[in-house]
């Protein structure tokens, strides 16, 4: 059986409430997990399944603290994720060089691994004053699961 399964990398617990916020968005719908990105285990990924990623960044542009067990298990495993489709919400502030760059690291190794992101790249600009998980619900409205 399929599901949505929605994924989070957080320092601060902001994209846990995004990630909150859009599974309250698609309840009713196709079966929906959501879980923090140092809770998953890669082998699960399946081309069964429609991923939904939402990552801050941290730092100079590095990931949040509960990605990188994700980021590197998938570096170290190097899976072939062929099959797999994704959507990636990343947050940041554009004041920053760097700006949703934490994102972007999930984004590359999951390409570089076979998976297709799908839908539009949906990004949060802190530096706008806007609430991140208004964004975020916006965007999941373009996902291939609502059109």
């Amino acid at each position: 059986m399929s599901k949505t399964v929605i994924l989070y990398g957080t320092e601060s617990g902001n994209a846990e409430l995004v990630a909150e916020d859009i599974g309250e968005e698609l309840n009713g719908g196709s079966a929906v997990v959501i879980s923090d990105l140092s809770d998953f285990d890669v082998a699960e990924l399946s081309p069964e399944d429609f991923y939904i990623i939402i990552c801050s960044t941290h730092g100079d542009g590095e990931l949040p603290t509960s990605a990188r067990p994700f980021h590197g298990a998938l570096s170290a495993a190097s899976p072939d994720l062929s099959g797999v489709k994704y959507a990636m919400f990343g947050l940041g502030d554009s004041s920053y060089e760097t700006y949703s760059q934490g994102s972007e690291h999930i984004d590359r190794v999951l390409t570089e691994l076979g998976a297709e992101r799908v839908g539009e790249y949906g990004r949060h600009d802190a530096a706008d004053g806007s609430l991140p998980n208004d964004a975020a619900v916006t965007w999941s409205h373009s996902l291939p699961l609502f059109v």
